[in-house]
C-alpha cells in the first residue's frame, strides 16, 4: 500500500488555483476586484486573446508597499483581514489572500506597485515558483498586474477552455457587472490593442444606461423599497417586455447567484409573463453584512444568508408591489376609485414595515431579526382591491356581479354601432385624464379602438376582460375560506428530507390551508385541501411546496395552482372574439383596465394594449412633410 507524503508547495497552489481560477474571467474578477478595494477610480483592462495569452489591469488605488510586494504573491496573505477580525463582517470584495498565488502557479505574474511615501514603484514576476524581484520600477500610484500564458504550467486545463472569442465574451460580461455595481469609477477595456469599453464614472442610472441601454431603461419598472436593515433597489423589466434573462442581482456591491433571490424575483413574475419569457433586471439589495456570509465559495459568487425567508419575503413583496401597479395608467396616473361599502381588501404586501421610509440602518438596533421588519406571506395572499359593485354600464358588460363571469349572462346586445357611432360618441365627455381614451370603434370584433390625448389606443378586448375578471376573481378567493375535508384522505411516502421539512416548515403549511398528519414512520395523510383547489391532484402539487420550503422556506406553488384554477375560470367568462359591444360597454372595459392592477397584460402574459401616437400616424400619410 502506498504511504502518504505531503504534496509540494507547488502541486498544493495549482490544485487550490482550480478552486479560484476557472477560466481568463475569473482572473480577470479577482484583479478589478483587489483594484475596487484599493479605492481605485480609474481602471484599464488589456487582454489579449480572450485573455488567455495576457491579462492586465491598472489602477490608480493605493497600491502596494514595496516591503509587502513578496508577500501579496504568496497564499493566504492580505491587507483586507486581520486576525483580529470576525469573518462575519466582511465589507471588502477580497479577503482570502489567495488570488495572486493561484495566478502564479498557474500562469506567469508581473506585479508593479507604487505607494504614495515611495519614491519610486517596485515590480516583482512570479513563474512556476521562479521569483524574479523585487526591484525598482517606473509608474504614477496605483498597481499593474500582469497574467500571461494562463495555464502554461497546467496544460491539461487550458485545453478545457473555449474559443477567444467565447473567452473575451465571458470577461466582457464580468467586466459589465462590475461596472454596473460601481458607477463612480471609470473602467476602460481593449482587446487586441482595440479599445472596445470606455465607461466613465458617472450615476447609476446613467451607467445602467450606458451598459444595457435607453431601451432597457424605457421598458423598466423602478424599484425602491425599505424593510428596517434591508433595502432594495434598481430596475425590472415590464412584463411585455421580458423576453431575455437579462438578470443582474447584487449583494452589497457583490454580484451574485443566488437561487434564493431568482426564486423571488421568478415568483413575483407568476402570472404576468408569456411562454417561456424570463423576468429581467438589475437590483441591488442592502443587508447588514453581520447577516449574510459571503465566505461560501473560492469565487465570491454566492451568498447565505442568516433569515433567508425574511429576504425571500422581502425581496418577492418589494416586486410584486410594483408589478400590480402595471396599468394603462402608469404608476398613480389615475386615481382609484373610491372604496364602496368597505370593498378593499387589505393588502400584506402595503402593510407593516414595508412602507417605511426609513433607511438601510434604521432606527431599531440590528440584533432584532430581519422577520420584525417583513410581513410574512399569508396562506392566502391577495393584493388585488375588489371593485365596486358595478354601474348599470358594468353591468351591461359583465351581467350578475355576485357570480363568476363564467355564469353570468352575456353582454347586453346592443343596435348596430355603424349608424349611432358618431351620435353615442357625442354623448360621451371628452376626458384627456383618462389614459385609455374614449372607445370610437369596434374592429372586426377583436380590438376596441379609442382616442386618448395622445393618439390611438387599440385593447385586446377579451385579453383585457380576462385580466379584470382574474383580478376580481382573486380578491373574491383571497377571503380566508375554509378546505374541503376528504372521506377517504389521500395518503404520501415523503423521504428522510422531506420529513425534515415537514417538522420544520409545520407553521407554513397549515398557513398554506394545508392539514397534514403523520401516519407513519414515512407516511402523511392530508386531512383537508383548499376548496378552491377541488378537482386538482394534491401530489405533485405538495412535492412541489416541500421543495420550495427546503430550497427557500417559503413557497408559493399552492397560491400558484389556486391562481391557474382562477385563470382558467376568467378566461372562460371572459367576452370573446366576434362579440359586438356598444361604446357604452366598451368604455366600461376601459375605465376598468385603467383601475385594474397588472392590466398591461393578461393572465397568460400577452399585452393588452397599444399606444399608436399620433406623431406616428402622421408619418405614415407624410403628414408636414
Amino acid at each position: 500500500m502506498k504511504r502518504i507524503e505531503a504534496l509540494s508547495p507547488l502541486l498544493i497552489s495549482q490544485i487550490a488555483a482550480g478552486e479560484v481560477i476557472e477560466r481568463p474571467a475569473s482572473v480577470l474578477k479577482e484583479l478589478v476586484e483587489n483594484s475596487l478595494d484599493a479605492g481605485a477610480r480609474n481602471i484599464v483592462v488589456l487582454l489579449d486573446e480572450g485573455g488567455v495569452r495576457r491579462i492586465q489591469v491598472e489602477d490608480d488605488g493605493h497600491g502596494i508597499h514595496p516591503d509587502d510586494l513578496s508577500l501579496a504573491l504568496k497564499a493566504h496573505a492580505t491587507s483586507k483581514l486581520a486576525a483580529e477580525d470576525p469573518l462575519n463582517h466582511i465589507v471588502t470584495l477580497g479577503f482570502r489572500g489567495e488570488a495572486l498565488a493561484s495566478m502564479a502557479a498557474v500562469a506567469r505574474v508581473t506585479v508593479t506597485a507604487r505607494v504614495a511615501e515611495a519614491p519610486h514603484a517596485a515590480t516583482m514576476t512570479v513563474s512556476g515558483g521562479q521569483v524574479e524581484g523585487p526591484r525598482p520600477a517606473a509608474r504614477s500610484i496605483g498597481c499593474s498586474v500582469v497574467v500571461e500564458d494562463l495555464f502554461g504550467h497546467t496544460p491539461a486545463r487550458r485545453k478545457f477552455l473555449k474559443s477567444t472569442g467565447t473567452e473575451f465574451g465571458h470577461c466582457d460580461e464580468l467586466l459589465r457587472r462590475l461596472a454596473l455595481a460601481h458607477p463612480e469609477v471609470t473602467f476602460r477595456l481593449s482587446h487586441q490593442g482595440r479599445a472596445l469599453r470606455h465607461w466613465p464614472a458617472l450615476t447609476l442610472e446613467a451607467r445602467v444606461r450606458g451598459i444595457l441601454g435607453e431601451e432597457f431603461l424605457n421598458q423598466s419598472l423602478t424599484i425602491e423599497d425599505n424593510a428596517g436593515p434591508l433595502h432594495l433597489s434598481g430596475w425590472i423589466l415590464h412584463p411585455t417586455a421580458a423576453s431575455r434573462a437579462e438578470q443582474y442581482l447584487f449583494v452589497n456591491g457583490r454580484f451574485v447567484r443566488d437561487r434564493l433571490l431568482t426564486q423571488a424575483v421568478r415568483q413575483a413574475y407568476q402570472d404576468v409573463l408569456h411562454g417561456q419569457r424570463q423576468p429581467g433586471g438589475i437590483l441591488f439589495l442592502s443587508v447588514d453584512p453581520t447577516r449574510v456570509d459571503v465566505n461560501v465559495h473560492p469565487a465570491k459568487t454566492e451568498v447565505r444568508f442568516e433569515e433567508g425567508q425574511a429576504v425571500f419575503r422581502f425581496v418577492w413583496q418589494a416586486l410584486h408591489k410594483t408589478l400590480t401597479r402595471t396599468t394603462p395608467g402608469g404608476l398613480g396616473f389615475v386615481e382609484p376609485r373610491p372604496p364602496v361599502n368597505g370593498d378593499i381588501l387589505p393588502s400584506p404586501v402595503q402593510a407593516g414595515p414595508m412602507s417605511s421610509s426609513r433607511g438601510v440602518s434604521g432606527e431599531l438596533p440590528l440584533p432584532l431579526p430581519l422577520s420584525r421588519f417583513v410581513t410574512p406571506l399569508p396562506g392566502k395572499i391577495s393584493v388585488s382591491p375588489r371593485l365596486g359593485e358595478p354601474d348599470p354600464f358594468h353591468a351591461a358588460l359583465y351581467g350578475n356581479p355576485i357570480l363568476p363571469a363564467a355564469t353570468s349572462s352575456p353582454p347586453v346586445q346592443g343596435p348596430d354601432t355603424s349608424p349611432r357611432l358618431r351620435e353615442e360618441n357625442s354623448n360621451v365627455p371628452e376626458s384627456p385624464s383618462f389614459p385609455l381614451g374614449q372607445a370610437l370603434a369596434q374592429l372586426h370584433g377583436v380590438y376596441i379602438l379609442a382616442q386618448n390625448a395622445t393618439g390611438l389606443v387599440v385593447v385586446d378586448m377579451h385579453a383585457a376582460h380576462e385580466r379584470i375578471l382574474y383580478e376580481r376573481l382573486k380578491a373574491r378567493h383571497g377571503v380566508a375560506g375554509g378546505g374541503q375535508t376528504f372521506l377517504d384522505p389521500p395518503h404520501f411516502t415523503l423521504s428522510a428530507r422531506e420529513l425534515a421539512v415537514l417538522e420544520s416548515h409545520g407553521d407554513v403549511l397549515t398557513a398554506l390551508g394545508l392539514d397534514l398528519a403523520l401516519r407513519g414512520p414515512q407516511t402523511v395523510v392530508l386531512r383537508s385541501w383548499p376548496i378552491e383547489l377541488s378537482g386538482v391532484d394534491p401530489e405533485p402539487v405538495l412535492r412541489q411546496v416541500w421543495a420550495d420550503l427546503e430550497e427557500t422556506g417559503q413557497s408559493l406553488a399552492l397560491e400558484a395552482r389556486r391562481h391557474e384554477v382562477l385563470a382558467s375560470m376568467a378566461c372562460h367568462g371572459a367576452v370573446r372574439a366576434h362579440h359586438p359591444l356598444t361604446l357604452t360597454q366598451m368604455n366600461a372595459l376601459l375605465r376598468d383596465m385603467e383601475r385594474c392592477e397588472r392590466a398591461d397584460q393578461c393572465n397568460h402574459g400577452r399585452p393588452t394594449w397599444r399606444q399608436i401616437p399620433l406623431s406616428e400616424l402622421d408619418q405614415w400619410f407624410l403628414r408636414g412633410r
